[in-house]
């Protein structure tokens, strides 16, 4: 469901944790999608948002 709601770059990148019920998901958004986005996530069942700022993208 999450990554239904989410845009990414090219692909989010998908870790597990420790914790073998839980799931690290990271992605590049655009700044502008930031506050649309975050609620959505939240609505999709998303927990421990972390918004951190880009410095460069090498693609």
């Amino acid at each position: 469901a999450i990554l239904g709601v989410l845009p990414a770059l090219k692909t989010p990148t998908i870790s597990n944790l420790a914790d073998q019920n839980w799931l690290a998901l990271n992605t590049i958004l655009d700044e502008t999608t930031v506050r649309t986005i975050i609620p959505r996530l939240k609505a999709a069942g998303a927990h421990g948002i972390v918004e951190y700022p880009l410095n460069k993208i090498v693609v």
